[in-house]
């Protein structure tokens, strides 16, 4: 599964790199680490841990460390030059 998902991805942006497209990859919570509680059933909580957040794109940008789920949705409207509501808050990414 994760050599199917691994060149799904390698596809992708590739044809963004083509396209001139930007592209963000992010999950909303990990669970890798944990995939079954100690009963045997399937763990379906949201962990704590840290999940990667890829831009892939105009190299000049480059994103800041730390972050949280909050700061995705800002970080996707500065790429868009939309403003940001002032509902939202979270804080880009983009350095």
């Amino acid at each position: 599964a994760v050599n199917v998902v691994d060149t799904a991805v390698g596809r992708i942006i590739k044809a963004c790199g083509e396209a001139g497209a930007d592209l963000l990859i992010t999950a909303d919570h990990g669970n890798i680490e944990k995939m079954i509680n100690d009963d045997g059933s399937p763990m379906t909580a949201h962990t704590t841990n840290k999940v990667p957040f890829y831009y892939i794109g105009d190299q000049s940008l480059k994103l800041r460390e730390g972050g949280r789920l909050a700061d995705i949705a800002p970080t996707m409207l500065k790429l868009l030059n939309i403003p940001q509501p002032d509902e939202m808050t979270g804080a880009s990414l983009l350095v």
